[in-house]
């Protein structure tokens, strides 16, 4: 018996036992799964975290020359955090001179909840 019969054999023996497929039942669409996706992407970085965590307790905008001091990483690498964050709206940049600012975006950092519901959200029953 040659490996192609094997394999088709196999093949149709778990088609005839799976379940009923699900489509349909996905509440978030592709669009929706790759946002979802860099969002909690630009979250999984402590750095990062932490500086979400410097910019909450700042009601100004903060230079990147005053966030640079707190870590013990360098700034072309404090700015490429910043450049994550920025990306998914979760902080705002002001450019002053020769000087980026950057300040929280609440409302961005916002629709993390209703994104988190939405992915646990029960689907439609089949």
């Amino acid at each position: 018996m040659s490996a192609t019969i094997i394999v088709e054999q196999a093949n149709t023996a778990i088609s005839e036992v799976c379940c009923t497929p699900t489509a349909g039942l996905m509440s978030i669409g592709d669009t929706e799964a790759v946002e979802y996706a860099s969002a909690f992407k630009a979250l999984a970085d402590p750095t990062r975290i932490q500086i979400l965590s410097l910019l909450a307790g700042c009601e100004e905008p903060v230079c990147v020359c005053e966030i640079t001091p707190r870590f013990a990483i360098s700034q072309p690498t404090i700015s490429h955090h910043l450049r994550i964050l920025r990306d998914v709206g979760f902080v705002y940049a002001e450019r002053r001179g020769t000087f980026m600012y950057y300040q929280l975006n609440r409302a961005g950092l916002g629709v993390l909840p209703e994104t988190i519901r939405r992915l646990f959200e029960t689907p439609v029953a089949r």
